[in-house]
């Protein structure tokens, strides 16, 4: 079902999250905004290089 680039890309977001929450709640909330775009960003290369791969 998954495979190993799937969890790259999952923990990738998934640190991106937690750097831009704990951003947010130490007063740089201007920075955790911008590192909380991150997450849609990598999620969305992640499933654009799945496509691109399985049409390979």
């Amino acid at each position: 079902m998954f495979n190993k680039s799937d969890y790259l890309i999952l923990l990738a977001a998934f640190i991106s999250f937690i750097l831009s929450v704990s951003l947010w709640f130490t007063g740089q909330r201007e920075e955790g905004l911008y590192v909380g775009i991150w997450v849609p960003s990598i999620l969305a290369f992640g499933g654009y290089i799945k496509t691109v791969l399985r049409k390979l």
